[in-house]
């Protein structure tokens, strides 16, 4: 599969979904190289700002195979895994049986209005085709007063590191996936979607577009992710 890099103009939701679908067999063990391990540390902070108590309802959405949803699981909370890439939630499946995992479109998610505590998404939130309105869709299904917790790549926020960032990005970063991607051009995709990607001002605002309260940021790995968190 040839994946055309457009991450800035046109996000076809048909290509995105083959692409994941395509890199599905594969894709916790690329982000875990790729991230020099990092990845796991990112759930961490994840889990820890979400702060789930037992028995809250959270939508981990673009959840993937469900390596972010089981945190969550374990911490006594009511997981929903939901991804489009049947490929992904196949993967899941396999791996965490015991997880409710379902298909749906980040745009028009298939749930009630106020259903769950706490919504995530991590990693995710670029691959939408829009991503205002999928930021609202996310509102309309927490209850009021629930919390938003997105975990995206961002810009760093020292010069020098930023420029050795987007070197390894474009250069390095479709090199090491050539060795351990089941469908390494779609990292080409991936790294043209990061550089496109808002700065962690610019992710503030749209979230507060999107009808959220007090949007604030955390920036982690020196501005490489940063965790944003508001309230419906």
């Amino acid at each position: 599969m040839r994946v055309v890099a457009r991450a800035a103009l046109d996000k076809k939701p048909a290509d995105v979904r083959r692409m994941f679908d395509a890199v599905a067999r594969r894709y916790d063990v690329t982000n875990d190289v790729l991230s020099f391990g990092q990845d796991r540390r990112w759930r961490k902070v994840v889990l820890d700002a979400v702060d789930p108590s037992y028995g809250d309802t959270v939508l981990d959405l673009a959840a993937g195979t469900g390596t972010s949803s089981q945190p969550f699981a374990d911490a006594g909370a009511t997981v929903v895994p939901c991804d489009f890439s049947l490929g992904m939630l196949q993967v899941g499946k396999q791996q965490l049986p015991d997880l409710p995992f379902t298909a749906g479109d980040g745009t028009r998610l298939p749930f009630r209005d106020g259903t769950f505590d706490a919504v995530t998404i991590s990693f995710g939130l670029r691959n939408i085709v829009d991503p205002l309105p999928g930021l609202a869709e996310m509102r309309r299904v927490t209850k009021p007063g629930g919390r938003l917790v997105v975990c995206e790549f961002s810009h760093p926020t020292w010069s020098p590191w930023r420029t050795v960032y987007v070197e390894y990005l474009m250069r390095a970063l479709p090199a090491v996936a050539r060795a351990v991607s089941s469908s390494p051009d779609a990292y080409v995709y991936l790294a043209e979607s990061i550089r496109a990607w808002p700065d962690q001002a610019g992710l503030a605002a749209m979230i507060a577009d999107a009808g959220w309260r007090q949007p604030e940021w955390l920036n982690l790995s020196g501005g490489i992710v940063a965790l944003h968190r508001a309230t419906a």
